[in-house]
């Protein structure tokens, strides 16, 4: 015999109930749709949710019994590992009546046009978008070229993208400039948020890195279906205002990591200027002879130290004619080629660099005794 109680119940949107003569019914029946598709999405939605929970609970259930073989039966992490494991194999059996559950009302759903049967017949549709502009074959110099003319060109309409809030803005001035949909966008984008956070702008930067984010998911979007990127506007801003709750956290994540990734740019690229800036400094202290002196000033004996401090020739001469002779060579050699000493020559009187130790250069100052003795 055959078994016709499962058509009892099937779910019609436009049934032939009678219904006030005041109501719209082809609007009754459309909200009856509606209603019915969103339900059937909260489903889909809800099985989804639990079948990525029971996939993780398996991994870490994996990983943890893995972890427990491992270790030796006196490890001090033993017990956590073993209390960890059963509360996943708690989790794992709230999981399996939770299935059980699902299961369950899915069976009791009644059915409806969209699940009461099949399709019996498929067909091949071909993309009649356009496909995604290929890699020019350009060199680095050409690519340069490239970036700086779009960016001349298209400067004021790609600080005004980033500047936008709403994803319908987005979406229409995209549509607008489709010309703004390419990879010297989000390259630009990323450079303006690196100028942004290096200029501790950071709530700015954290809003034009949103909107670089959705121009490199448009872009990736059409890599995967290798169409122009341009023909992905719509898809994508559909896509993102009705995506799931994975898909939006996906999207936040990817957010807070390139964030991430700029602030750690641009402190790279602020110590680089400053290195940049003392290096300058230090090329511009340098002495005849190529030193600076600074560093020769800081690997003087602190008797030296206090000569210079205190710009005294004749104590300076006292100072080295205490010292060893190869010692004292050594050191006025080098403080000649960095300069903080000068020789006299002929009638000329030797000069010294005041305070010698400072990090810009001081008037030198004049003395009339004879370097005779410290030469």
């Amino acid at each position: 015999m055959v078994d016709y109680s499962k058509w009892k119940d099937i779910e019609i949107s436009d049934d032939e109930d009678e219904t006030h003569p005041n109501i719209d019914t082809p609007s009754l029946f459309r909200w009856r749709h509606q209603a019915r598709v969103e339900r059937m999405e909260e489903q889909r939605r809800e099985k989804e949710e639990h079948e990525q929970k029971k996939r993780e609970n398996l991994r870490r259930l994996v990983e943890t019994r893995k972890k427990i073989a491992e270790s030796e039966s006196n490890s001090t992490n033993l017990e956590s590992l073993k209390k960890v494991l059963a509360e996943l194999e708690a989790e794992e059996k709230a999981i399996k009546k939770k299935e059980d559950d699902l299961k369950k009302k899915d069976k009791q759903t009644p059915w409806n046009v969209d699940t009461i049967s099949e399709p019996g017949f498929t067909k091949t549709v071909i993309n009649t978008k356009p496909p995604r502009p290929k890699d020019e074959n350009l060199t680095e110099e050409e690519k340069e070229a490239k970036m700086k003319k779009f960016i001349k060109d298209n400067e004021k309409l790609l600080k005004q993208f980033g500047m936008l809030r709403k994803y319908e803005d987005s979406k229409k001035f995209l549509q607008d400039h489709n010309q703004l949909v390419c990879e010297e966008t989000a390259n630009y984008l990323v450079i303006w948020c690196i100028n942004l956070e290096m200029e501790e702008k950071h709530d700015l930067m954290a809003h034009v890195a949103h909107q670089t984010i959705c121009m490199q998911y448009i872009l990736e979007l059409s890599k995967q279906l290798d169409v122009d990127p341009r023909a992905c506007i719509g898809s994508f801003f559909a896509k993102i205002q009705v995506a799931e709750k994975t898909y939006k956290d996906s999207f936040e994540d990817e957010l807070c990591q390139f964030k991430a990734r700029i602030k750690k740019r641009a402190e790279e690229k602020i110590q680089e200027a400053i290195r940049e800036q003392e290096e300058e400094e230090r090329q511009a202290r340098l002495g005849p002879g190529g030193l600076d002196p600074v560093e020769v000033y800081e690997e003087l004996p602190d008797e030296l130290k206090k000569c210079f401090d205190a710009q005294d020739v004749p104590m300076l001469q006292a100072t080295i004619a205490k010292m060893p002779e190869q010692e004292a060579i050594y050191f006025m050699n080098r403080c000649i080629a960095a300069g903080l000493w000068v020789p006299g020559k002929n009638d000329e009187e030797p000069t010294m660099k005041e305070n010698a130790g400072s990090s810009e250069t001081k008037p030198e100052a004049n003395n009339s005794n004879s370097t005779d003795d410290v030469d």
